[in-house]
């Protein structure tokens, strides 16, 4: 056993050498999971793993080593393929025909776990000089840089930790340079381990508090991929769809791979994108509300066809302050909102952004006129320069918007013909192709058997397409066959992003005879400031500011509930209409959504969990470093607690304090102490006549009251040099004067 421990301490180098490369390894499984198999990711880390620890552990030649981890390496992936259900081992089979059959199924899993675990062995046989540890961490920094402009993937953090690897790696063979080079200087340093380690967690602590409260500051220069993204003028292209994570994207893609955006054509659904995060506008408002864009009608089966906007009905041109006619508004009561919104980037839209239903555009870039504004009543749009007259498309805008308060209860139990029985419903919000899918028309037959009106259809539709379909912003289009968009999601594809779902709910309940229209804009995005304070874990807002990206763009279905009016329903998952309900003040989930949340509370309590480690993770960095820092300002105090006690006297004085000064501030100090203690002295009494009194009072007190006194007097009326041991002295003897009033000996 102790021969064991000698070969661990003589190693230690090659131990924490394999700890860094373990984190980095950990940045890029972070990176895959979401790309690989869940098997794959575990077959790998759980590989990697025990190849580290028999690294560590068994101290046997190379050669024996590699042949045990690889031994280990082949068992834990048969165990994970078992483990994940991939092989079920066969009872009526023999050994010998059994292997072949477990080679097989072991096939593809075994060369990832083998490859990352010759890349393990590589970089720590490579990696052993500071010059290979800066190139290493270099070239991982590099690559995570790239991955995250290049993708849809935020690595900030991987970057994060991989410096960190970086630091202590260094701080590691900064060591083991000095234990080679002077042998005799760390056998000293050997004795004392807790200096080492204690200021290496100094320098560690203060450069993490440092990175924490740094302030934000936005980047001076474009990233190259926004950058050539916005050169060659896409940054505004379509794309649709959610991150899972409570942000959207917009409305209407038909190409593969482009960037997520709000769409200029929507003719053709389908697809996939990448998630775009460039920002797009910022909000600020008292209410999170979807960003209203333009309403389509006419579904074609491949998609929304009536993007002409000349040819959609009526427009009026508005001033700015003109109260906007809206002959759809619902009869129900509103709350009056006003929302300023500012535009980032370059960017022209068709149609000024707000939520439902703008009543007043109060200014454009700040004055109250403008030319170029217009407004389609019958669709609640507000479009911008619908002439092409070239007009700059507006930076900022001040918008007061009737936001209406839904009565739930009341609206749920209207029949059809309470709801348009008396004015009959605009045939454009019924629109079907004619060769529409039968088979559509039965499932939502189907999934609102057991409703009875036209709210609990809706419902109950919203419901199955939130809890029945995947989301992903790439799904596998090469399973749909049929020519009609919505039929190819629901029985082919069966995956999709905010187009799928929204699309999916307007002609499905058009075909129960529910009005319904289809819409884009964007999703309320997050707020300017990260939510990473009490405040906000309390459910408290830290601001109304809330910044849109281009991922955030979205689509969602409009429901014609008669004199209710239109009501925005969420068909995708992870997504949540902010409504106001009747009696509410504050903004609220969709009432629609209140079924699906059982479905969803899996995925969302995921989500909020990962959220929350990485809030936490911070949160005990900063504690941490600050306990640590703490301390040390401590240590440090108390080492010099003698010189900080005569701090104020000097400063005040002008220059250092000689030692008899120091003795008479400390003779003053244990004066005082006996003052409190009810030891009186009077204002005739000289310090000896005192003493001698309080002797009387107190005999036991006689000896060390005697000794301060002696070096006192010393100190003011003897021709002898007064040294820093006197005043120490007088410290050190008034205290032992404390302790014999506290104990009464």
């Amino acid at each position: 056993m102790s021969k064991w421990l000698t070969l661990q301490k003589s190693s230690w180098h090659h131990s924490l050498r394999l700890l860094w490369i373990m984190i980095i390894v950990l940045q890029w499984i972070s990176y895959t999971e979401p790309i690989w198999y869940r098997e794959t990711t575990s077959s790998v880390l759980l590989a990697l793993a025990a190849a580290a620890i028999i690294e560590i552990l068994i101290p046997a030649r190379s050669l024996y080593r590699v042949l045990v981890e690889a031994a280990a390496i082949i068992y834990i992936v048969f165990l994970t393929i078992k483990y994940y259900g991939l092989y079920t081992p066969d009872p009526f089979l023999g050994i010998r025909e059994r292997l072949p059959d477990i080679a097989v199924h072991m096939m593809p899993y075994i060369w990832f776990a083998l490859g990352a675990w010759g890349l393990l062995l590589l970089s720590t046989w490579w990696v052993s000089t500071k010059a290979r540890i800066l190139i290493f961490i270099g070239l991982n920094i590099v690559a995570f840089a790239a991955l995250d402009s290049f993708t849809s993937t935020v690595l900030w953090q991987e970057v994060a930790w991989t410096v960190f690897t970086g630091m202590g790696w260094l701080v590691t063979q900064n060591l083991r340079n000095f234990q080679l080079r002077y042998p005799r200087g760390w056998s000293y340093l050997m004795d004392y381990p807790l200096k080492i380690l204690v200021n290496i967690a100094i320098i560690f602590s203060l450069i993490i508090l440092t990175g924490i409260n740094m302030p934000e500051v936005k980047p001076r220069l474009t990233d190259p991929y926004t950058a050539w993204i916005e050169w060659r003028g896409t940054g505004g292209s379509s794309g649709s769809g959610s991150s899972g994570k409570g942000t959207g994207t917009g409305a209407g893609t038909a190409v593969k791979n482009t960037s997520s955006g709000y769409s200029l054509n929507d003719d053709k659904l389908g697809g996939g994108f990448a998630f775009d995060y460039t920002p797009v506008m910022t909000v600020v408002s008292d209410m999170r509300t979807y960003m209203r864009g333009e309403s389509r009608n006419d579904y074609s089966g491949e998609g929304w066809v009536d993007n002409d906007r000349s040819t959609r009905g009526l427009l009026d041109g508005v001033a700015v302050g003109q109260l906007l006619d809206n002959p759809s508004t619902s009869k129900v009561q509103t709350q009056k909102l006003q929302q300023t919104v500012k535009i980032l980037g370059n960017n022209r839209y068709p149609v000024i952004f707000g939520p439902y239903s703008i009543s007043t555009v109060n200014t454009i870039n700040g004055v109250e006129n403008s030319s170029g504004l217009f407004w389609r009543n019958q669709d609640s749009e507000l479009l911008w320069d619908p002439d092409k007259k070239n007009l700059p498309y507006p930076q900022s805008y001040v918008l007061t918007a009737e936001i209406p308060i839904v009565p739930v209860q009341e609206l749920s139990v209207k029949t059809y013909e309470d709801l348009y029985g008396v004015n009959e419903v605009d045939k454009q919000y019924l629109q079907l192709p004619g060769d529409f899918p039968i088979r559509v028309k039965d499932l939502a037959q189907e999934i609102t058997a057991g409703a009875q009106t036209p709210y609990e259809k809706t419902a109950l539709l919203q419901q199955y397409l939130q809890q029945t379909f995947p989301y992903t912003n790439e799904p596998n289009v090469s399973r749909g066959t049929s020519s009609d968009f919505v039929d190819s999601f629901l029985f082919e594809i069966r995956e999709g992003y905010c187009d799928y779902y929204s699309t999916a709910l307007v002609t499905m309940a058009r075909s129960l005879n529910i009005p319904a229209r289809w819409v884009k804009g964007y999703a309320p995005g997050e707020q300017a400031e990260l939510p990473d304070n009490i405040a906000m874990q309390q459910g408290r807002s830290v601001s109304n500011n809330y910044t849109i990206t281009n991922a955030d763009a979205h689509s969602w279905a409009e429901v014609y509930f008669g004199d209710y009016g239109w009501i925005p329903v969420e068909a995708t998952p992870g997504f949540n209409v902010p409504l106001l309900t009747k009696n509410e003040t504050e903004p609220v989930k969709d009432p629609l959504d209140e079924e699906e949340d059982n479905a969803q509370s899996e995925d969302n309590a995921a989500d909020a969990g990962a959220e929350d480690n990485g809030f936490q993770l911070g949160a005990w960095a900063a504690v941490v470093s600050g306990a640590v820092l703490l301390a040390w300002v401590g240590y440090l105090l108390w080492t010099r607690r003698f010189s900080l006690r005569f701090l104020i006297q000097q400063l005040l004085s002008g220059h250092p304090l000689s030692s008899a000064q120091k003795v008479a501030l400390e003779t003053e100090r244990w004066v005082r102490y006996l003052r409190r203690k009810g030891f009186v002295r009077e204002e005739h009494e000289t310090l000896r006549e005192s003493v001698e009194h309080w002797s009387q009072k107190r005999p036991e007190l006689t000896g060390v009251l005697r000794i301060l006194l002696e070096i006192f007097e010393k100190a003011q009326y003897s021709p002898d040099v007064i040294e820093d041991k006197d005043w120490h002295n007088v410290y050190t003897e008034a205290l032992r004067l404390r302790k014999s009033l506290k104990s009464g000996k």
